[in-house]
């Protein structure tokens, strides 16, 4: 499995050379994305916009492709998806670096304006989707269950929507790990010593920053405190817990991160794959540090397929789309407006890790604060 698709919140991240890259590439041909009667689906703001969804459909299939980037098919259930889509309008979705991070994203976006390489969709964290909002990099774009999307979960402007999520959960070898921790608190007991790992880098990775995140809420902090997040890392990093090992399923089968603070989505479908090679990973989501995010779809301003762009946007959002996420075990944005409507896969909501309580989240000030104050303390914390 692929992870660096975590690296969501690093909003200070160097430019990846591979796709900053100023590539060659012709420039789109946005003529066949426009109707007999001018409408453009280049600037169609929903679908009845330009026509409706049958023309939308229409012109997407015309033009025969997607551009998608940084996403895995193991994440999150994406593979299934992609698939879906595919056979479903018969366009050909052509994923790049799967492996790639939301600022690769933006990298692309920005690099390859005007070629048609360019991607056409983004799948970002919520801070690199108000970040590309304000860069001008995002078109504005309501799918039809837009109203359904809870207020604090989308732009107002449609340039972006919160598609799925999870909480931060700790995902524990049970064959190598005596007593598995169910707490913050747990994980700094003397027995896990070299044993905790955070997927990937707080200062580029969108799990790792959720669970420094998590970690400040366990420990006295709050989202515009994350502080004591830090500190409970410095600490786990004194004495001999935490190990700067980044946590995949491959180094969780080498018994190299036995426990790994990581998306509820990710350690469950993880816990399936390892239970055909006999390994007995546990799941849970802290009771003393429930943190929660959700992932943001966007499409890009100069998309070279913009009516396929714009129709994948409203399969994510429909309400296939949406239950395919819950298979995955991440919690699609429109669950609750599902499960009232009766459409919502009740099979798959009940076997995702339980929480008590609802999520709320940090504000966009408050995620910038917290973005500071980790890229500015993350090194000295668990150097050494």
């Amino acid at each position: 499995m692929s992870l660096p698709r975590n690296a969501v919140l690093g909003g200070s991240l160097a430019v990846v050379a591979a796709l900053a890259l100023s590539a060659c590439g012709a420039a789109p041909d946005n003529a066949s994305t426009t109707t007999k009667d001018g409408k453009s689906a280049a600037t169609a703001a929903s679908a009845a916009d330009f026509g409706g969804m049958d023309a939308l459909v229409k012109a997407a299939k015309k033009e025969g492709s997607l551009h998608i980037i940084a996403v895995p098919r193991d994440w999150a259930n994406y593979g299934a998806i992609i698939d879906a889509f595919q056979k479903k309008y018969g366009i050909k979705i052509q994923d790049e670096s799967p492996d790639g991070s939301s600022q690769d994203e933006i990298n692309a976006v920005t690099s390859r304006k005007g070629q048609d390489r360019a991607p056409d969709v983004l799948d970002l964290g919520s801070s690199f989707a108000l970040s590309a909002a304000q860069q001008g990099l995002l078109a504005p774009y309501k799918v039809s269950s837009f109203g359904d999307i809870p207020a604090g979960q989308k732009d107002p402007q449609a340039r972006w929507y919160n598609d799925y999520g999870g909480y931060i959960s700790i995902g524990c070898d049970a064959g190598r790990v005596k007593e598995c921790p169910t707490t913050f608190k747990d994980l700094l007991k003397p027995q896990y010593k070299g044993q905790v790992a955070l997927n990937g880098n707080p200062t580029k990775s969108g799990s790792a920053f959720g669970g420094v995140y998590a970690a400040a809420l366990a420990n006295g902090g709050s989202f515009g405190d994350i502080q004591p997040g830090l500190d409970f890392f410095a600490k786990l990093k004194k004495n001999g817990n935490y190990t700067p090992v980044e946590s995949t399923p491959a180094t969780v089968e080498k018994g190299e991160t036995p426990i790994s603070i990581d998306w509820d989505y990710l350690n469950a479908g993880y816990a399936d794959e390892f239970k055909s090679k006999g390994l007995d990973w546990k799941v849970v989501v802290p009771s003393d540090g429930q943190y929660a995010q959700y992932y943001s779809q966007a499409i890009t301003k100069d998309a070279p397929h913009p009516a396929a762009a714009r129709l994948w946007q409203e399969f994510l959002y429909s309400t296939e789309g949406q239950n395919l996420w819950l298979k995955g075990y991440a919690r699609p944005a429109l669950m609750t407006s599902m499960e009232s409507a009766g459409t919502l896969d009740k099979t798959a909501a009940a076997k995702l890790p339980q929480v008590t309580g609802s999520a709320s989240f940090p504000t966009e000030a408050e995620q910038s604060k917290a973005k500071t104050v980790i890229a500015q303390g993350w090194g000295k914390a668990v150097s050494g």
